[in-house]
């Protein structure tokens, strides 16, 4: 599901798409909640990935197999690879295979150029050659061998972010958010227990509700908050404030205002963190002072 700090996110996104193109609110709040929908969906084509990578292992193994000259190796494959107990418990999740189903094009083509040069990436490299060189099988040992191939090979590589982001534009913002939930289902599977359930996207009516609640507020307060920023600004004219910046600030003001159980501490830190993701290098620093000002002005715990 996502957290608190990615449902933010996603608010100050909106606020930010309304700056540049105003729209009602009840289409603002549904292009919301579609937005979060494809996170789910590059959730699962990430998830896809992992799984493509290990049908095309198969499908060299055949290849190997079917020719007319064979070596040892196409005789006697190391099937160290497809046997790996986590990228079967990812082919074999219902969930991912019903969703899959649902949205054809989340699958992999075997033939896909990403897809097979990221496995020749793979296979050239040490990690997999001494992986596939260790006899020994156990389930941790295939956790943290998958869970370090996928920061390696997709969490960490640009070419992948960038083929995403031409597929769909708003994943291009958005993979880090895929990209921690993909590390999470590697990380929370068992041995012992069938692969079931992957992480959904919103846990419940509270969180629906937060993320409603913050937007309607964020865009209601919006002149209010452009003066309480304006005040508290030292030598710099709030033109020269940059709009991601104002947006940040102002939906940061807004939940420090309408949600006073969450204390002021937690509701900056999760701002700054995400100005280090949407903002200019030094926007953090600028939001910290703004916001940490604010709070002892209203004496704000």
């Amino acid at each position: 599901m996502l957290g608190r700090r990615q449902i933010r996110e996603k608010v100050v996104q909106t606020v930010y798409s309304y700056y540049q193109n105003p729209v009602k609110f009840d289409v603002l709040e549904k292009n919301m909640f579609t937005g979060i929908e494809k996170i789910y969906h590059l959730y699962i084509y990430e998830l896809n990935f992992l799984v493509g990578l290990k049908e095309l292992a198969e499908n060299q193994i055949e290849i190997g197999k079917n020719k007319f000259i064979k070596t040892d190796a196409d005789i006697n494959p190391n099937q160290k690879f497809i046997n790996n107990k986590v990228l079967l418990k990812l082919e074999e999740n219902p969930e991912r295979l019903f969703f899959t189903g649902q949205h054809k094009q989340l699958k992999w083509d075997l033939h896909d150029d990403l897809l097979v040069k990221t496995f020749q990436r793979i296979t050239a490299g040490k990690r997999y050659q001494d992986f596939m060189k260790e006899e020994s099988y156990s389930f941790e040992e295939d956790q943290k061998f998958i869970g370090k191939l996928f920061l390696r090979y997709i969490a960490e590589n640009d070419d992948f972010h960038d083929y995403l982001g031409d597929k769909e534009l708003s994943w291009y913002d958005d993979i880090h958010i895929a990209n921690s939930m993909v590390q999470k289902t590697i990380g929370f599977l068992k041995e012992d227990e069938e692969s079931r359930t992957l992480i959904k996207m919103i846990k419940d009516d509270e969180d629906k509700t937060f993320a409603i609640k913050l937007l309607r507020n964020t865009l209601d307060s919006w002149e209010n908050n452009e003066k309480k920023l304006e005040e508290r600004l030292e030598n710099w004219d709030l033109e020269r404030v940059s709009l991601m910046d104002k947006v940040i600030l102002s939906t940061a003001l807004t939940e420090l205002d309408n949600f006073p159980f969450t204390p002021s501490r937690v509701i900056i830190n999760e701002y700054i963190e995400i100005a280090k993701v949407f903002a200019t290098d030094r926007s953090n620093i600028f939001i910290n002072g703004i916001l940490d000002k604010y709070c002892k002005d209203l004496n704000r715990i």
